[in-house]
């Protein structure tokens, strides 16, 4: 079990920044989602071991905790439930707040490839689409980051910014 702990010790945070930036900023569901992918990877461990990226299991599976949520969620409440994630990036601003606003998908593949780091591949395997399809969420997201957090005043020096 030693290997486990120092699995869980080494990349518990990281896993846990992809699932809240890839959650729009719930902090609370992001800390259960991985909560609850760590003590699946624990007691799967045999298997999850020996996994070519573990990391990566962990993460596909506190995403896939996390839309389980949202979904059980939304069919126990009638009408639509206010968005929690989206209520507190706008008490905190800025890029929680734009990140909140990115398509789910995109946040994922933010999430993964630029806060945990892992490589296209990874990223599209662990997604379960193509690398070409990463290269363009990735793109669409910084664009649309830039975008959205760019000062006014800096549009006018920067041509390729697109003007909506």
């Amino acid at each position: 079990m030693d290997d486990f702990a120092e699995f869980y010790l080494s990349g518990k945070d990281a896993v846990f920044r992809a699932v809240l930036a890839a959650g729009g900023g719930d902090r609370a569901g992001a800390e259960d989602a991985v909560a609850e992918a760590y003590a699946r990877a624990c007691a799967r461990w045999a298997t999850v071991r020996v996994h070519p990226n573990p990391t990566a299991w962990v993460l596909r599976t506190a995403l896939n905790v996390r839309r389980s949520v949202w979904r059980r969620l939304r069919r126990e409440v009638l009408g639509d439930l206010p968005d929690r994630a989206a209520a507190e990036a706008e008490r905190d601003g800025g890029l929680r707040r734009e990140l909140a606003a990115l398509p789910r998908r995109q946040r994922e593949v933010v999430a993964l490839r630029l806060i945990t780091d892992l490589s296209v591949a990874e990223t599209a395997e662990l997604l379960g689409i193509a690398e070409g399809t990463v290269t363009a969420h990735l793109h669409r997201a910084v664009q649309s980051l830039r975008h959205q957090l760019a000062p006014a005043g800096l549009a006018a020096l920067n041509p390729t910014r697109e003007v909506a």
